[in-house]
């Protein structure tokens, strides 16, 4: 095991699909807003910690489908 390269912080929740949902503000790959993207490398292991509790709460805002095919079509 490479002792060098073990580092003791809260890994980021990035999966790298980096997509600005339009209304929302929020990345819809990893779900945090731009200013957290843009703070995380600044916070606190506690402060990592919380807002991962705290991001699949905000993935019920994107499961609603906006339209599409589906919506144009006679019922």
């Amino acid at each position: 095991m490479d002792d060098l390269w073990n580092r003791d912080e809260v890994e980021s929740p990035c999966i790298k699909i980096c997509v600005v949902h339009p209304a929302e503000r929020i990345c819809t790959g990893c779900l945090r807003s731009m200013d957290e993207i843009a703070a995380w490398s600044r916070m606190s292991n506690e402060e990592r910690r919380a807002l991962k509790a705290a991001l699949p709460a905000r993935a019920e805002r994107f499961r609603k489908r906006r339209g599409g095919r589906a919506a144009r079509l006679p019922k």
